[in-house]
């Protein structure tokens, strides 16, 4: 049935809202559900998306809101302090896993260039994918979560190299690998230049004008993510680099609060379509054929990705707890892959069977990678005592002479509400003794008064290298309850006997806490709400009784006129 691109939306939003709301009521991600139903309207079921690019367009617009959303988010302390990790670990992430799964895909029996092909395919992840579930777990912020989008970005740059070269392979002229990526890199180096143009002399001058009108605020928000990732496209890039590229631009200016609030349904909306979309680009033409091999690649995928990723971080000093919550996000194919296999097609270099093949795999692992983030957590609670094996000896070890020096406070977190603890402490006269679990935020610290060693609240034996018995006051600015719980029962284990401050957001880990014998919870979510209706209730008052004398003084005055007037009459 041939459909006009009007009825067809409405009724795809019909069948998805439908979908979600089952997805939702039987407590599962809306991401399978509307990837379903994209199979479902794609050319395996009724076929309506392959008949109209509609659906195509609006997921475009989708995935450059989301990736401007992420770019916003980011400042130059996020880009400092992930940035090494995250190149180190993208890379060594592509090369493992690509050498790995070539080796799988020759052991099969496939040929060099299928297993090439498959190989490559099996190495990158999808970002919109990732970022759209750490941003409904409201880890985007959290060092995983920067550490992932980073190494994310790395591979859709890599992707882009990837694709010159299978296209200069296809072609079989041997100089013009090399042409295209100088020329990669030229229009890279344009690109970015023009970002730092903007940035630095163009946007702080027209912003204020538009930031006038809410509403234009939110069109030039939009505009201008899809026209840099229109414009990233055009020069070979993927849109996504460039979406990215106009965010980060504005994550320095004032705005970009206003801006983040203001596009996020928005972008919630169409990311419906990317989903849609993507779905409706799988094929099983052989699947039934090739159910034991993708088999084998899924679990590659599912479980040697992120084993890859907690070995690289394991061995830059990260904890396992973070290399795993990151190499999670590495545990699944992207839509590249079924790019790259239509690429592949299209240039003679595989058969639909490898396609197929790559489909069938990249459904498994997109479905299966996104129960495995959504339960993360849990995962981890459970996979712990086989995951410590990672853990680097000597990670969470001290300097031997710290437990001889006297510290006033032990504080347990260096982020945003831990650093600026830590300066408070500091400044009041206090000895601070810092353990982060980020070797950024150690190695740059440079607060006086603070010293910060390298370490994880979860570590037990880690208290054993702390001068507990000379510190007064111990302080997690960890907001994480699982690591508190952990942290205070070691405590307890060591027999600390000085006072105890743990940190919670919610009511209900505050409750647990206490429950668990903690007296001293900080609340900064609470505290600033208190803080902040007092200040409203002063400023309530002063202008109410501001307003009263003003109304007093017109009354005094309408007195005086009528006692004029009666006097002039």
């Amino acid at each position: 049935m041939e459909l006009h691109a009007f009825p067809m939306i409405a009724i795809i939003l019909a069948i998805s809202t439908v979908a979600g709301l089952i997805a939702v009521r039987l407590r599962q991600p809306l991401i399978v559900a509307f990837l379903v139903v994209g199979i479902a309207v794609g050319p395996v079921g009724a076929g309506w998306v392959r008949a109209d690019n509609t659906i195509e367009l609006l997921a475009k617009l989708g995935i450059a809101i989301l990736l401007f959303l992420v770019g916003l988010r980011l400042d130059l302390h996020m880009i400092r302090s992930s940035g090494p990790v995250a190149v180190a670990t993208g890379l060594g992430q592509v090369l493992f896993t690509s050498v790995i799964g070539y080796l799988i895909a020759i052991a099969l029996g496939m040929d060099t260039v299928t297993a090439l092909y498959i190989a490559v395919a099996l190495t990158f992840s999808s970002t919109i994918i990732i970022v759209k579930l750490l941003s409904d777990k409201r880890e985007l912020d959290e060092l995983h979560g920067r550490i992932a989008v980073g190494f994310l970005i790395v591979q859709d740059i890599l992707v882009v190299l990837v694709m010159i070269a299978l296209t200069a392979f296809g072609q079989e002229t041997g100089d013009s690998l090399v042409v295209g990526i100088v020329t990669v890199l030229l229009k890279g180096a344009g690109l970015l230049g023009g970002a730092w143009l903007l940035m630095r002399y163009i946007l702080p001058w027209l912003l204020p004008y538009i930031a006038k009108s809410p509403e234009l605020l939110v069109l030039f928000g939009v505009s201008y993510a899809v026209s840099v990732a229109a414009l990233s496209e055009w020069l070979g890039f993927s849109s996504e680099v460039g979406a990215f590229l106009a965010g980060v631009s504005l994550a320095s200016t004032p705005f970009r609060d206003a801006l983040g609030a203001r596009l996020v349904s928005l972008r919630d909306f169409l990311l419906l379509f990317f989903f849609l979309d993507l779905g409706s680009r799988l094929e099983f033409t052989d699947a039934a054929k090739q159910i034991g091999e993708a088999a084998i690649f899924s679990a590659f995928v599912l479980i040697g990705n992120p084993l890859i990723v907690i070995v690289i971080m394991a061995a830059m000093r990260y904890p396992v707890r973070i290399g795993f919550l990151a190499g999670l996000t590495v545990a699944q194919i992207s839509e590249f892959s079924l790019i790259l296999a239509a690429l592949g097609l299209s240039l003679g270099h595989i058969t639909n069977a490898t396609v197929s093949l790559i489909t069938v795999v990249g459904l498994i692992t997109i479905g299966g990678s996104t129960y495995m983030i959504m339960y993360s957590h849990q995962l981890y609670a459970r996979l712990r005592p086989w995951l410590l094996v990672f853990e680097r000896k000597g990670n969470h070890e001290p300097d031997s002479h710290l437990v001889d020096e006297n510290f006033d406070v032990i504080q347990f977190g260096l982020g945003r509400f831990g650093g600026h603890l830590a300066d408070r402490l500091s400044h009041a006269g206090h000895r601070v003794l810092a353990v982060d679990f980020d070797p950024h935020s150690v190695k740059t610290n440079t607060r006086v008064g603070v010293t910060a060693v390298f370490g994880s609240a979860e570590d037990i034996h880690l208290l054993e290298a702390l001068p507990l018995t000379r510190a007064k006051h111990i302080v997690s600015a960890i907001p994480n309850l699982e690591t508190n719980l952990a942290l205070l029962a070691g405590l307890i284990h060591h027999g600390y006997a000085g006072s105890i401050a743990l940190t919670a957001h919610t009511r209900h880990d505050a409750e647990v806490l206490r429950a668990a014998g903690v007296r001293t919870i900080l609340e900064p979510f609470s505290a600033a709400a208190d803080i902040t209706s007092t200040v409203l209730n002063d400023l309530l008052a002063d202008s109410g009784e501001a307003r009263g004398d003003e109304e007093q003084g017109d009354e005094e005055q309408g007195d005086e006129g009528n006692d004029d007037a009666g006097r002039r009459y």
